[in-house]
């Protein structure tokens, strides 16, 4: 039936011509006809298509949808432009259309990558906003354009690792500043008829000064924003799955640096020809030699500096890559390296996560995240902060060793992005102290053994070093961190050492012959002078944290940042790092207690580098003692209020306290500008701006819209006869001399305006 009934009344059902013709009679939409707007908010929108392109090639991920978004768009928005007035039904169904299309592609592309969906949801947004560009009748659709441009543009920032991204987003700020203008001019009913009548509200100083007062107020909210612990973000990038043909071999390692064909016992050490395990032979001048199962310190050269790879991490730190246990006397070997003795982990298929096997210590730690992009290729191992406890990788498999290094079944190529979460211990000194001198059978066996032929001698220099400290030192900790101080302080660096002999011993050569070596060797020694009185160590290999970029957020790593610490190990603590190498500090960086204003002081750390030394070295002294300051401020708030009640009172009446203390600062500096201002002032407009000031806090302000005398005659009806008279002559001598050039006796006037000040004022009622 066409009919059914219902309360008395019949419900017709509507052909589609009908559907139609009742959407042509609705009323039309109000179309937004400012040219100038349209074509800012498909400028800003083409900066934010941009950015995300730009930010994915720094993610060695690069989407190229650029290419066809941006013309795209721009065609769509000129075809709104000319049919904003009209209902344009079927373009409507079509954009509908794809955008359904859209979305199903987007859910393709999340199974694909289930982790980091930044990249899926920034291509989904700009496929959205390409489709809506072609339907901009009003003004609140180029409204949700805006809003588009500006996630974009945050998505983009998320995912940059290069200052790249900063040109673009100086761009968006310095196109978005005119376009809420003209937004705002549009609501008004402002809308100028031609193009060139546009530069009377954008005048060029004017967006300029705007903009510069953006910036500086954006780097500074941004320096002095406090990073609290509670509020870190967790964000797990990880590269698409790796798929890898064959067995495992996790007892290998991959080094493209190490290739072993050539005459190596002819002394050649370069990657071309050979890798020397044993004997004299030059580095190889792109990869860091300590990244293999054997490493020989007997190698001569320097490193070619190149970045290998980005970090975005919570916290700085050495990013570790392996340790070895045995020392060979020209270097150091893994002995457990077989696949009997290296764990291998498998993550389920549906996840990229693995958990990583983590010892248990008694000291606190705290949870790190950190995200790797590698820029150049480097071995199958994985740096991470010690120790992993989470690691999202695209492989199938990875492995751990004896060691706790971390291994892939493939070399870690350019553009390999992965994920790892570390628990890392605080180095908490008092606690470590407290850790007995007694160690397992295991750590003993593996962490204790040396040359017979110099144990002797290497324990007597040893001995001899600790008896020099002013004070008994009776726990390994404090053992340790005075011979890294002395090696530090007693030897050199020596970069034209001379190659060790077939027989010779390398901490002998360091210790008697050559007073130094390379910095590696500062290490070495330092390592088997804790094995000779019986505290066990091991050589570990990494790279230090690098230079951080506080603009983009990431720790940018260099080959030349790789270099060998000495690991110690404290019964029920586990193991800490010692850096003897001259030039570092001896205990390396890790998390701290506070972080609070931790972007501060890497931005100043930043800027530093730029400064002379005497005065990078006054104004850092400075800042560590503002830094901390506030830092000791924020923990004795947070600790007066979780105290209580009685916290809470006292946190209160401290703050009314530093409130009045700061309200009586602020007065004062008020006060010593207006002075200052005054006496740059003539004689007789000086005068005259402290009688305005006076009235004003008798409750008399001056209108900027009133003229002196019309003040002077406002006084006159709200006060008594005298001060009025008062008023009225020094108002009156005010404007004679402002415009009419005269002169005045400004001493009579000065003693009138002591008597304004000493009269009360009384108001006439009215």
């Amino acid at each position: 039936m066409a009919t059914t009934p219902r309360s008395g009344r019949s419900l017709k059902l509507l052909s589609w011509s009908q559907i139609r013709q009742q959407l042509e009679n609705q009323p039309l939409p109000q179309p937004e006809d400012s040219i100038g707007l349209r074509i800012a908010v498909q400028c800003l929108v083409a900066v934010g298509i941009i950015a995300v392109d730009v930010a994915a090639a720094d993610a060695a991920d690069p989407l190229w949808i650029s290419l066809w978004a941006v013309p795209v768009s721009a065609i769509g928005a000129t075809w709104s432009w000319y049919r904003r007035r009209h209902r344009n039904i079927s373009i409507k169904f079509c954009i509908a259309l794809a955008m359904l299309l859209a979305l199903a592609a987007f859910f393709v592309r999340l199974l694909n990558s289930p982790n980091d969906t930044r990249l899926s949801l920034a291509e989904l947004l700009i496929q959205l906003q390409v489709f809506h560009s072609f339907d901009l009748p009003r003004r609140k659709d180029l409204g949700y354009s805006m809003i588009i441009g500006l996630i974009l543009l945050g998505v983009a920032a998320t995912l940059s690792q290069t200052l790249w991204f900063t040109p673009l987003l100086l761009t968006f700020l310095a196109i978005a500043i005119p376009t809420l203008i003209l937004d705002y001019r549009s609501r008004l009913g402002l809308i100028p008829q031609r193009i060139s009548q546009l530069g009377l509200d954008l005048h060029p100083r004017r967006l300029g000064l705007v903009l510069l007062i953006t910036l500086g107020l954006g780097l500074t909210i941004f320096a002095f924003l406090p990073r609290l612990p509670g509020y870190q973000l967790r964000t797990f990038p990880v590269s698409t799955p790796i798929q890898f043909e064959g067995q495992f071999d996790s007892s290998t390692i991959i080094n493209s640096g190490y290739v072993r064909q050539g005459r190596a016992s002819q002394g050649t050490g370069t990657g071309e020809q050979g890798y020397v395990e044993t004997g004299p032979g030059e580095l190889n001048g792109s990869f860091y030699y300590g990244f293999n199962t054997q490493i020989n310190q007997n190698l001569r050269g320097e490193l070619t500096p190149k970045v290998v790879m980005r970090v975005r991490s919570q916290a700085a730190g050495f990013w570790r890559v392996m340790a070895f246990d045995r020392y060979t006397g020209q270097g150091w070997e893994v002995t457990r390296n077989d696949d009997s003795q290296i764990e291998k982990i498998e993550r389920p298929s549906w996840s990229f996560r693995f958990n990583i096997p983590w010892s248990v210590t008694l000291n606190s730690t705290r949870e790190v995240v950190q995200s790797y992009t590698i820029v150049a290729d480097l071995p199958n191992l994985i740096p991470v902060l010690y120790e992993p406890k989470e690691l999202y990788f695209p492989t199938q498999e990875v492995a751990i060793d004896a060691e706790g290094a971390l291994r892939s079944p493939v070399p870690l190529a350019e553009g390999l992005t992965y994920t790892a979460v570390s628990e890392v211990p605080y180095r908490d000194r008092s606690r470590i102290r407290m850790s007995p001198p007694t160690y397992p059978r295991s750590i003993r066996e593996q962490y204790l053994e040396m040359p017979a032929t110099i144990r002797d001698r290497v324990r007597q220099t040893t001995e001899a070093i600790l008896s020099r400290s002013a004070n008994p030192l009776a726990d390994p900790y404090e053992k340790a961190l005075f011979l890294a101080q002395h090696l530090k302080q007693n030897y050199s660096v020596q970069p034209d050492l001379p190659f060790l002999q077939e027989n010779e011993d390398l901490v002998e050569a360091f210790l008697f012959k050559y007073e130094g070596g390379y910095p590696d060797h500062f290490s070495t020694v330092l390592t088997i002078m804790l094995r000779s009185i019986g505290i066990p160590a091991r050589l570990v290999v990494g790279f230090g944290s690098g230079e951080f970029n506080p603009f983009t957020g990431y720790y940018i790593v260099r080959n030349t940042d790789a270099f060998a610490m000495t690991e110690v190990y404290f019964t029920n603590y586990g193991w800490f790092a010692f850096n003897p190498i001259p030039g570092a500090e001896a205990v390396p960086a890790s998390i701290e207690r506070s972080q609070t204003f931790s972007v501060l002081q890497q931005f100043w750390q930043w800027v530093a580098g730029w400064l002379p030394s005497p005065v990078a070295g006054l104004l850092n002294q400075l800042f560590e003692w503002i830094v901390q300051t506030m830092g000791w401020a924020i923990a004795l708030f947070t600790s007066l209020f979780t105290r209580g009640w009685v916290g809470v009172l006292g946190g209160a009446i401290l703050l009314t306290c530093l409130g009045f203390v700061g309200w009586l600062v602020w007065n004062g500096w008020r006060s010593w500008r207006y002075h200052l201002w005054l006496r740059k002032l003539p004689a007789m407009e000086a005068l005259y701006q402290q009688m305005l000031l006076h009235m004003k806090l008798q409750g008399l302000t001056k209108s900027t819209a009133q003229t002196p005398l019309e003040y002077a005659q406002q006084v006159r009806h709200q006060n008594s006869s005298g001060i009025a008279e008062i008023v009225d002559e020094i108002s009156q001598a005010y404007v004679r001399w402002r415009y009419g050039q005269e002169s005045f006796d400004v001493t009579q006037l000065k003693q009138q305006l002591n008597r304004l000040r000493t009269q009360k004022s009384r108001k006439v009622k009215l």
